[in-house]
């Protein structure tokens, strides 16, 4: 390739990132306050993504920070680590398929910019783990919540397709094993990032751990939220808050 065609490369790369850039601008500008802020600091961070789910996002967002005065949060442009909370936000709000997850990204975002316990840089990491796990993965992370029986009834119906437990053996169909084993893995991750523990069961007697004779592993009873798991929930708007 000569020295022009990678001119034209260039220049047709540059003139489609500003398209973008301006779609995205144009998009965020129909959101009063919310849209304008993140206009400001989108700049590069979203070309080549989806701008329908960032004015999605916008509109959201807006919904979590208008009670705010407009002035502490524009002051809040100078923190580095404020715009950096903001872009991976952007970030992962161009990549999401769901309402559900464009309002939890929010709902961090402007918790952040109401909570004096948790920093910039631990809600961007939360913000982090939170794009770590799929939605699946977050109504497993509520359900610990309030996992005893006769919990959350409502919450449980609506997600039974999900929640329902899996009973399967050796013998039971291969599709029936791959579903138990992907419900497995599904809490497996949430405890690998420490947002679950694994409860195990305990004999009676000897008050000692059980164990498998198959595999030689602890007997797994359940599982427990942490609290850090707890954190991630209050952020995202879905545990309340206490004093």
């Amino acid at each position: 390739m000569g020295k022009e065609d990678e001119d034209l490369d260039l220049a047709l790369s540059v003139k489609k990132a500003d398209y973008v850039v301006s779609a995205a601008k144009a998009v965020l500008g129909a959101v009063p306050f919310a849209g304008s802020l993140l206009a400001e600091i989108a700049g590069t961070v979203i070309p080549n993504q989806r701008i329908d789910r960032i004015g999605k996002f916008a509109a959201e967002l807006q919904k979590r920070i208008e009670h705010l005065e407009q002035s502490t949060v524009r002051a809040q442009i100078t923190d580095e680590n404020f715009t950096d909370l903001v872009e991976e936000g952007l970030r992962q709000a161009a990549r999401s398929t769901t309402d559900d997850r464009r309002e939890h990204i929010a709902k961090l975002i402007a918790n952040s910019l109401s909570s004096e316990d948790v920093s910039f840089i631990e809600s961007k990491h939360l913000l982090q783990v939170l794009g770590e796990i799929n939605d699946i993965e977050v109504i497993w992370l509520n359900f610990y919540l309030n996992a005893r029986i006769g919990g959350d009834d409502e919450f449980r119906s609506k997600h039974e397709h999900i929640l329902a437990p899996i009973s399967a053996h050796m013998g039971s169909p291969q599709a029936e094993l791959d579903k138990r084993t992907l419900q497995d893995s599904y809490k497996d991750h949430l405890v690998r990032l420490g947002l679950l523990r694994e409860r195990f069961k305990v004999d009676s007697k000897t008050k000692m751990p059980e164990f498998d004779t198959s595999t030689g592993a602890p007997k797994r009873q359940g599982y427990d939220l942490t609290p850090f798991g707890r954190l991630l929930l209050r952020q995202i708007g879905l545990a309340e808050h206490t004093d």
